[in-house]
Order: structure tokens, then C-alpha cells, then sequence
């Protein structure tokens, strides 16, 4: 297996009318035990989050999409890259505008995002990944999630589009 080695530069970056493009996901997966009850409930969806580098709160993996990739490829390379799951993308969850300090750039220089966000359901946790020694990754039901979420825009992910979707009975339970 080759080497995984994260991403870098903007050389590659994608943007339109103004924005950055941005892909991610909200990683999940299902726990299942005789107290959380059926398995449809919201207490048996963990959603993953980790850290972030420059500052308090957890967020979803997200990163830029660049020219090379679709907007698949590059959701599910964030997932690897910053929090070392690999899965399959079953939902699109929305386009999520945002304003960034850090992403200011000639192409956006009032630091304006646009992110793609998708439902990744995870099948596997790489025991190694390129970010693993930046980030810490957590389990936490969708309500912890929302409670500690860092950003106002993937609270909003969270809770319009990943649990609307979940509500409406969309995630499919798989054993």
C-alpha cells in the first residue's frame, strides 16, 4: 500500500464567483447494544469529529477541492487525510457558505467558502494517517456534536441536513 501524505498548496484549488470551494463530510457510523434501543435511534449514530489546529472546538473533516478531483474524491480524501476514516459517501447534505480569517486569498480576499458537505458512512479507522499527529478524532452522538461543534456553518450541517436526513429515515440501517 502506498504511503498516504496529505494534501498542500492552493496551486490546485478550485473557485467560484468569489468563493473557495471546500468539500468534507460528516463522518458516522452505528453502535448497536440492548440499552440504546432500536437501531434507527438517534442515540446509536455516532458522528466522528476532531480537533482544531488553531483553536478550541471540534469540527468535521474539510478541506479544499481541488481541479483534479470531483467533489467526492475530495470529501473522501479529507476524511483520510484529517481524520483517518475511509467510507462511502451516501448523502449530500448541502452547500454550506462561510467566511474564513485564514483562507483570505487573491482569488477570495474577503475569505469567502463554499463547502460541500456529505453523510460518510465510515467502514474503516486507519490506524495511521497523514494528520494524526495535528489532529485527535472523537466519537460523540449527534447531541454532544452540536454541543461542541466550532463552527456555526457545520452546526448548521449537523443539524439541517445530516439529522433531517436521519429523521427522515433516510439512513439506511446496515449490519
Amino acid at each position: 500500500m502506498s504511503e498516504l501524505v496529505a494534501r498542500t498548496g492552493r496551486h490546485q484549488q478550485r473557485y467560484k464567483d468569489g468563493y473557495r470551494l471546500i468539500a468534507g463530510c460528516i463522518p458516522y457510523k452505528f453502535r448497536y447494544s440492548e440499552e440504546n434501543g432500536s437501531a434507527d435511534s438517534e442515540n446509536n449514530i455516532e458522528v466522528l469529529m476532531i480537533n482544531s489546529t488553531s483553536g478550541p472546538g471540534l469540527l468535521f473533516p474539510k478541506g479544499g477541492w481541488e481541479n483534479d478531483e470531483t467533489v467526492e474524491e475530495a470529501a473522501k480524501r479529507e476524511a483520510i487525510e484529517e481524520a483517518g476514516v475511509r467510507g462511502d459517501l451516501m448523502h449530500f447534505l448541502g452547500d454550506y457558505e462561510f467566511k474564513s480569517k485564514t483562507l483570505q486569498d487573491e482569488f477570495s480576499p474577503e475569505g469567502l467558502c463554499k463547502a460541500a458537505m456529505y453523510a460518510l458512512l465510515v467502514k474503516e479507522e486507519l490506524d495511521c494517517w497523514p494528520e494524526q499527529s495535528l489532529r485527535q478524532r472523537r466519537w460523540l452522538t449527534v447531541p454532544e456534536a452540536i454541543g461542541c461543534c466550532r463552527h456555526s456553518w457545520m452546526r448548521k450541517a449537523l443539524e439541517e441536513g445530516f439529522s433531517k436526513w436521519h429523521a427522515d429515515g433516510m439512513i439506511k440501517t446496515m449490519k
